[in-house]
């Protein structure tokens, strides 16, 4: 018995041993972005503070914050793991047409990232069918004290949104389809609409906003 409780110690705080031995180097750094520099699809070469990048960088949170809000939907066993799973592996999708500019890339490039117009009608389905389910939403809704996955759902919207308005910029210029930019759109109702059925499943009811004074 206390050697099976040395062990468990031992493996509770078992630490990742560097003994010296010559190791192979990593290609998860490249040091091509030393400088401040990365590399779109196409190959183009751009400031990491770009545009594109800036893009990127949002709707990779937001894959990360649906990963979140999906271990939580999988504790609460909502039935919304599925769509979530489904909705980050578009999210790649997204990335990768967005970092396909249409004007510089060339076409075999574009068609390999191209964006499909059903995912946006897939989505629409999706939110009909939540909304059929949920209660008529009368007033604003304060994201808050309706569980874990309906709260990180509720940041994975507001995050949604921002992603939107880093895309539109690009989509504004005509360097990435537009139903890119609409298909980020109708996910941020999505996940509203997702919220809700989170927060219903979990049996919480919803903070409706009201109009308060501070004393």
């Amino acid at each position: 018995m206390e050697d099976d409780a040395n062990n468990n110690n031992s493996n509770n705080n078992s630490s990742i041993e560097d003994n010296g031995e010559d190791l192979k180097r990593s290609r998860l750094y490249t040091k091509t972005g030393d400088k401040g520099y990365s590399s779109l699809f196409n190959g183009e070469r751009k400031p990491k503070d770009d545009d594109f990048f800036n893009a990127l960088g949002n709707i990779d949170e937001l894959n990360a914050s649906l990963g979140v809000a999906l271990e939580y939907c999988m504790i609460d066993n909502n039935g919304l793991q599925d769509y979530i799973e489904k909705i980050q592996s578009l999210m790649l999708d997204v990335g990768a047409c967005c970092a396909t500019p249409l004007d510089t890339s060339k076409d075999s490039h574009i068609q390999k990232t191209k964006f499909s117009d059903q995912h946006v009608i897939v989505l629409e389905r999706w939110i009909d069918l939540l909304d059929s389910k949920l209660p008529p939403l009368k007033n604003f809704i304060v994201p808050c004290g309706v569980g874990l996955a309906s709260s990180h759902l509720h940041l994975s919207r507001a995050i949604c949104r921002r992603a939107e308005r880093s895309i539109c910029s690009l989509s504004r210029h005509q360097v990435i389809p537009e139903n890119v930019s609409v298909f980020m759109n109708r996910l941020s109702d999505f996940l509203f609409a997702a919220c809700r059925y989170a927060a219903m499943k979990s049996g919480k009811n919803e903070t409706l906003w009201k109009k308060r004074e501070f004393n």
